[in-house]
């Protein structure tokens, strides 16, 4: 079982009870948007990371990390980019490979809502850990954990960090 610490949308500010929320995580996972080089050092520190750069990425993360990451995590696809869209109105710049190929795991950041979504038609879960940063419109900030177990994606937890203010 690998216990996984999904967060997005930091925008230069990484809240310090991670260290304690994601303490039990084996790995975590930022969906795009660190706003800073130093948040994913911070994470790096802390436990293995993966992460995509997100739109407000500067080229110092961009030349860290990918648009998207495609991986296999015990025996579920994953598939982790910052705009994707969500079921029913996913983005243009995935649409396509969605349809064709679909993972069993779609992530994205981006719309700082949270949304945990079942494609039915994909068989798709779809996740967005909304925001857990202090800039941008969302009122509360928001961060998921949850296990994968084979091919299982359970114990979804979802971590309100309170509102906007730091």
């Amino acid at each position: 079982m690998t216990k996984i610490g999904l967060l997005s949308d930091t925008h230069s500010y990484l809240d310090e009870r991670f260290t304690e929320l994601f303490k039990d995580v084996d790995e975590i996972w930022h969906a795009g948007d660190l706003g800073d080089i130093r948040v994913l050092d911070k994470l790096r520190a802390f436990k293995p990371v993966r992460a995509v750069f997100g739109n407000i990425d500067g080229l110092e993360i961009r030349q860290e990390l990918k648009a998207h990451e495609r991986f296999m995590c015990e025996e579920v696809d994953v598939w982790m980019t910052h705009i994707g869209g969500y079921p029913g109105r996913y983005d243009n710049l995935v649409k396509n490979s969605i349809y064709t190929n679909p993972p069993k795991l779609f992530i994205t950041g981006h719309s700082h809502i949270l949304k945990v979504m079942y494609d039915k038609k994909l068989e798709l879960l779809h996740l967005n850990p909304g925001a857990c940063g202090i800039s941008g419109f969302h009122a509360v900030r928001t961060a998921l954990r949850f296990s994968i177990d084979g091919e299982l994606i359970k114990d979804m937890d979802v971590i309100e960090l309170g509102p906007k203010k730091a």
